[in-house]
């Protein structure tokens, strides 16, 4: 049988090709345009430092005195003057500058030191952000988890309140409900803005992943209710053993993305003055100006959580459809 013969532009190799030479094209382009165009220097050394920096940390002198050292132990003989003052010792192992044998040091003067890494504002920014989105998504799943069953109850009063509470969170925007939020409710409740910033955040997409999980919930076929209940399992089990691992699954792509997005909407944050990624962005910018620097690391930090969140649930999915289910 003749093998077929792949078009040059079908062929895997040539468009990973193709499209490798068109980003670096566009990165090319952007470039030239703000270097050109609008004279911008570029400056991605002082990046770095935003994520990890060195500091020194020392030891000072509680009082004036003589500095003696005898196997690794320092030891600071106090004045005459400070008679009945116990001498200050300090153990010299892990130090980089130490006071030498028989040196007289002043009070508060620095009698050793050493370098430490300490996290810069984008790591903070980060934890705080992931802090955030993760306390956010697990009130929006238990929001929307209960709401779904409100929607689907006999009781009219109660899919009355989920309706109207889905139809005023999706109907206006997150950014004026944070803000309607923490202004108002978080004040009069003394909360504070991290728990705000999480609890407006979560009951925004409580309301969309109740409204995913409802229709999962109902496109279930009404026949496994009548097959359940004809094998004596009550409403619950039928619910939690039949009807929501099905649900789940079909949900899942959907779920999936409401995660992605809170992530990424949880930059909204930074406008009720939590100090998460993107507020850390704006600072950097303000502060060294400049801005593309801070911009593109901070959106390509995102980019990475993203990614992963997609990596993660696709391989739920693959694993899920291996064993027919949870």
């Amino acid at each position: 049988m003749t093998k077929r013969h792949t078009p040059f532009f079908e062929n895997k190799i040539v468009g990973h090709a193709i499209a490798v030479f068109i980003f670096a094209a566009l990165a090319v382009a952007l470039y030239y345009a703000t270097t050109v165009k609008i004279n911008y220097i570029w400056q991605w050394n002082s990046i770095p430092n935003y994520f990890v920096y060195e500091e020194e940390d020392g030891i000072k002198a509680p009082y004036s005195g003589d500095v003696v050292i005898k196997e690794g132990i320092l030891t600071i003989m106090p004045d005459n003057e400070l008679e009945g003052e116990k001498p200050f010792s300090l153990s010299v192992k892990g130090f980089e500058r130490v006071s030498e044998n028989g040196e007289y040091v002043y009070e508060d003067e620095t009698i050793a030191s050493k370098t430490i890494l300490k996290r810069g504002p984008i790591v903070n920014g980060l934890i705080v952000t992931v802090q955030v989105s993760m306390l956010a998504l697990l009130i929006a799943f238990v929001m929307g988890a209960v709401t779904a069953l409100i929607r689907l109850s006999k009781y009219q009063f109660l899919k009355d309140i989920a309706i109207v509470y889905i139809t005023v969170i999706r109907g206006t925007p997150l950014l004026v409900q944070m803000s309607l939020f923490y202004f108002i409710i978080a004040s009069i409740l003394k909360i504070d803005g991290f728990y705000a910033g999480a609890l407006s955040l979560g009951i925004f997409y409580g309301a969309y992943i109740a409204e995913v999980l409802r229709g999962a919930i109902q496109s279930i076929d009404k026949g496994q209710h009548e097959a359940a209940k004809s094998l004596g399992m009550n409403a619950f089990q039928t619910i939690s053993s039949i009807i929501v691992p099905q649900a789940l699954r079909r949900a899942l792509p959907t779920l999936i993305n409401e995660v992605i997005s809170l992530v990424k909407d949880s930059s909204l944050v930074s406008v009720i003055a939590i100090t998460d990624l993107t507020r850390v962005g704006r600072e950097i910018a303000s502060q060294t100006f400049n801005a593309f620097e801070a911009w593109i690391t901070i959106a390509g930090i995102y980019l990475i959580i993203t990614f992963t969140l997609s990596i993660i649930g696709s391989r739920i999915e693959a694993r899920m459809k291996e064993r027919g289910g949870f």
